[in-house]
């Protein structure tokens, strides 16, 4: 399996591209991004069984909105939207039991941490201060995991990669790239965070109806086009590093 090394650039290009590639197909990749949203929203709810589910779950949800993100990209047929998913459903579900095993030990690392040194954090913070760096601690504990699991599900589904191989694969993959990450990750928060807390407190100073209006439209732009914008980022980073192989485009 050959990596590319990418310039930092390509990482802003992603999102860039990602747009362009949701305007040739906005219903079909809103739609597909929504329906995984709301089956992780649900899973969520479905206590105590739920969140154990999820992981298993998520790697063939993954690539089933990757495919058709390759669909629109590549003028494919609907139909090919589910390839590799019923050839590889051991594969991936071997993945999602690695997903569950190394979310449970990334909370497992962060509850110890909780009754450690930083137990509370309490020392004259906030409250917001304090889930605020547990957040950041969380994140930083679980980067390696994303970073495995980034391109995993279709290292698996598209090129027959075993699931501990495609771990293996991403991991190195994603690090080799990981100015293109920064940059990508620079890139969503400005355009996810910064700009539309920026245009809420301008908003807010002017108006609060205006504040109450704008807050309500830019949650229907981060839901109905940022979201699914994202998840093209992951199919184009894949077609980016990944050199294709003729099963990818089976």
């Amino acid at each position: 399996m050959q990596a590319q090394r990418l310039p930092a650039a390509r990482g802003f290009s992603w999102l860039i591209e990602g747009f362009a590639l949701f305007r040739r197909n906005p219903p079909l990749l809103s739609l597909l991004t929504l329906g995984y949203l709301l089956i992780v929203l649900s899973l969520g709810q479905i206590q105590p069984v739920g969140p154990f589910l999820l992981p298993l779950l998520l790697p063939a949800m993954t690539a089933l909105v990757a495919g058709g993100c390759r669909a629109v990209d590549l003028g494919l047929p609907r139909q090919t939207l589910t390839s590799g998913l019923a050839q590889q459903r051991g594969p991936l579900l071997r993945l999602g039991i690695l997903h569950l095993a190394a979310t449970l030990a990334v909370l497992a690392i962060d509850l110890m941490l909780e009754g450690g040194s930083w137990a509370g954090l309490d020392l004259g913070m906030s409250q917001e201060t304090v889930n605020l760096a547990h957040m950041l601690r969380l994140m930083l504990i679980a980067s390696p995991l994303l970073l495995a699991f980034w391109f995993a599900p279709l290292l698996t589904a598209w090129d027959r990669v075993p699931a501990a191989k495609a771990l293996f694969f991403s991991f190195v993959a994603a690090w080799r790239n990981w100015r293109a990450f920064l940059a990508y990750g620079l890139a969503v928060t400005l355009i996810g965070v910064f700009l539309p807390g920026l245009v809420l407190l301008l908003a807010g100073l002017l108006s609060a109806t205006l504040g109450d209006i704008l807050s309500m439209a830019l949650r229907l732009l981060l839901i109905l086009v940022f979201a699914p914008v994202l998840m093209v980022s992951i199919y184009l980073s894949y077609r980016d590093v990944f050199v294709p192989t003729p099963a990818a485009h089976e």
